[in-house]
C-alpha cells in the first residue's frame, strides 16, 4: 500500500539500506534481484527529491531570495555571507553559526561536504528569520 510518495516496498528497501545493508543482501532477504533493488531504491530516491523541490517551493513563498552561495565556498564564509546579507535587510536570523551549518548540512548534504560547498545554492529569508536553502 502506498502512503504518501513511497510505497511500502521502497520503504522497506531504504530502511534496510538505512540499517547497512547491501543491495544484494536486500535482494536476497525479500527474494528477488539486485537489479530490481536497485530499481526500487532510485525510484524511491527520485520521489524524496521530488518532495524535496516541492516542499522548497512551499516553504519559499513568503521568503526573499537573500543570497547565492557559491560552489567552492567554505561554509564559514557561507555563514558570514548570510549573516551580513540578512542584517543588510534588517532581520536576525534565528540560528547561530553551528546551528546555521549544520542546517545547511542536513537539508542540502547533496550540495556540501564537511565544510566546502560541492554545488552552489541559493538562501531565502523569511520575516521571522528563518532560512531555507534550494
Amino acid at each position: 500500500m502506498k502512503e504518501g510518495l513511497l510505497t511500502d516496498r521502497q520503504k522497506e528497501v531504504l530502511r534496510y539500506r538505512k540499517s547497512g545493508l547491501t543491495q544484494q543482501q536486500i535482494a536476497d532477504l525479500i527474494q528477488t534481484s539486485k537489479a530490481n533493488i536497485c530499481t526500487i531504491e532510485k525510484s524511491a530516491m527520485e520521489n524524496i527529491k521530488r518532495a524535496r523541490e516541492t516542499l522548497d517551493f512551499f516553504y519559499s513563498l513568503d521568503a526573499r531570495h537573500l543570497c547565492t552561495i557559491e560552489k567552492g565556498s567554505d561554509l564559514f564564509d557561507a555563514a558570514k555571507k548570510i549573516y551580513d546579507e540578512a542584517e543588510k535587510v534588517g532581520i536576525k536570523v534565528r540560528y547561530d553559526n553551528i546551528q546555521l551549518m549544520n542546517r545547511i548540512r542536513e537539508e542540502i548534504p547533496e550540495k556540501n561536504k564537511s565544510r566546502l560547498v560541492r554545488e552552489k545554492f541559493e538562501v531565502y529569508l523569511k520575516d521571522d528569520g528563518d532560512l531555507y536553502f534550494e
